[in-house]
């Protein structure tokens, strides 16, 4: 401020005696909102600061205002008033993490939801963190079993893959995500499952179906409820994330279900029109694609700098009468390798798991599929799309040829034999075995009666006999034509064995 009458550099002394301005470190509660706060006199707050409530409450700092902060409740807004104190903690919001944590349901902040008492961790890691670096990252080369026949066989996901989970409702995007938690129980491989907006009966039945799966003690089950406040549905992710990136560094490998995306991206749309952001496409804000972008890109297969432990995700998300193109899906299809997509269409055909091969792609597994599945299912996906081109064909009542008649037959008994029960994964040499017979015709007259017998006869005798599927699976080697051969005779008898018997 320029003084009357006065020499610059006496000016210049005066402005440099004078003390530093005292800013206020307690704040108070200028306005509300459902899940946001209008802080006023914290001037020295930094963004993503937390900040803590008279009330008890957290708050986490979104916006940077001259006069006011717009800060996100981590707690029910009816406990907060209007004038109550604000502090700064000088830290960011944390997690607790560890072992601790396996067997146990938390919320976003990591406070116990399931009665058992607290968790006992002296660790805490921040929930926000930077994606690892390219010299951290190592290519994806081992295979994450699926125990899906038509995921493992033709949409493969590696350890480290990011594979968008995709579908309308009632399509079983959150089964087929279970069903692969499951099948890790055998192969030490850790898994979170962070539900977002869903109904507390939804978890507690995922839950209730990990315990029965022997899975619930190495499984973190994160939620963040419908009822909860906005804040803890955005942070719920990433705090799994944080989770997963401790035991990442451990060494182990970790499989991160996000179910799902859009409530995700719903929470952020609404907190940031709270907030008063300026609403681009849908309503959503200008950096969504960078919210789900720069948490994505923690995950990763990663080299000795993190012990070689790997961060596998399977983002779901839940679309609206078959739109892919919606503003969220094409999003989140651009950030992952690859994605499954489950139609109603195969829904209503009765195919479960309803994936539908020609909209479906794994953009890196399939370098670390089995060489043994690489194999087989090589024609998989032509026999399939060829046999639904003949099968719209064939229901305008057209006379077929033979050999029309002889792909269709192919086709529907492919078809079927990729059909399986929820909570029923299968081992790579039942699958292989399966598959074999199905693609060399074995299954071609079976019945429908009979299939699902026919199928589960040919798992037992693959999984008993069929020893040296397990041997090619170790070598890393694929199987010769008298493998094949073998598998198929095999299978033939099974088949007529339950025809006469």
């Amino acid at each position: 401020m320029s003084r009357p009458n006065l020499s610059p550099w006496l000016e210049r002394a005066l402005d440099a005696a004078m003390p530093e301005p005292q800013l206020s470190e307690v704040g108070r509660v200028a306005s509300l909102a459902d899940g946001v706060a209008m802080v006023s006199g914290l001037d020295r707050a930094l963004a993503d600061e937390r900040l803590m409530f008279e009330s008890g409450i957290a708050g986490v700092v979104q916006d940077l205002e001259p006069d006011r902060l717009g800060v996100m409740l981590l707690g029910a807004t009816d406990y907060v008033r209007l004038g109550e104190a604000v502090y700064r903690t000088h830290s960011v919001v944390s997690v607790p993490v560890g072992s601790a944590l396996l067997g146990r349901i938390v919320n976003a902040v990591g406070q116990p939801l399931d009665g058992k008492g607290a968790i006992s961790t002296p660790l805490f890691h921040p929930v926000e963190r930077d994606a690892p670096g390219i010299l951290e990252r190592a290519p994806v080369q081992r295979p994450l079993a699926t125990g899906l026949k038509v995921i493992d066989a033709a949409i493969p996901v590696g350890l480290g893959q990011r594979q968008l989970i995709i579908g309308d409702r009632q399509t079983g995007k959150t089964s087929l995500a279970l069903d692969t938690m499951l099948n890790q129980r055998e192969t030490g491989v850790l898994c979170i499952y962070c539900a977002i907006g869903q109904r507390g009966d939804a978890v507690a039945r995922v839950a209730h179906d990990l315990q029965q799966g022997d899975m619930l003690a190495r499984t973190v089950v994160l939620h963040a409820g419908d009822e909860e406040v906005p804040g803890l549905a955005y942070m719920a992710p990433y705090a799994a994330m944080t989770m997963a990136e401790y035991f990442c560094s451990q060494g182990h490998d970790v499989l991160v279900v996000l179910d799902d995306m859009i409530r995700h991206a719903h929470a952020y749309r609404e907190l940031s029109l709270l907030l008063r952001r300026p609403p681009g496409r849908e309503a959503f804000p200008g950096d969504i694609f960078y919210i789900h972008a720069r948490l994505l890109e923690r995950g990763g297969q990663f080299t000795d700098a993190r012990k070689h432990g790997s961060i596998t995700v399977l983002p779901v998300v839940e679309t609206q009468a078959e739109n892919l193109s919606a503003y969220i899906p094409t999003n989140l299809i651009s950030i992952t390798d690859g994605q499954v997509y489950l139609s109603p269409r195969q829904v209503q055909k009765n195919q479960f798991p309803a994936a539908e091969l020609g909209l479906s792609v794994s953009r890196v597994g399939g370098k670390a599929q089995h060489p043994v599945l690489r194999e087989i299912a090589s024609n998989l996906r032509v026999t399939l799309s060829q046999f639904e081109e003949q099968e719209d064909f064939a229901r305008f009542g057209t006379r077929l040829d033979a050999d029309t008649r002889a792909r269709l037959k192919r086709g529907s008994a492919v078809r079927r034999a990729l059909r399986q029960g929820e909570r029923d994964p299968m081992t790579i040499t039942a699958q292989v075995a399966i598959l074999v017979a199905a693609m060399e015709g074995v299954l071609d007259a079976v019945s429908d009666e009979h299939f699902v017998s026919a199928l589960s006869a040919i798992r037992v005798q693959a999984e008993k006999h069929l020893v040296f599927i397990e041997q090619r699976i170790k070598d890393g080697q694929p199987l010769t034509v008298e493998d094949k051969q073998q598998i198929a005779e095999q299978a033939a008898v099974v088949v007529a064995a339950l025809k006469h018997g």
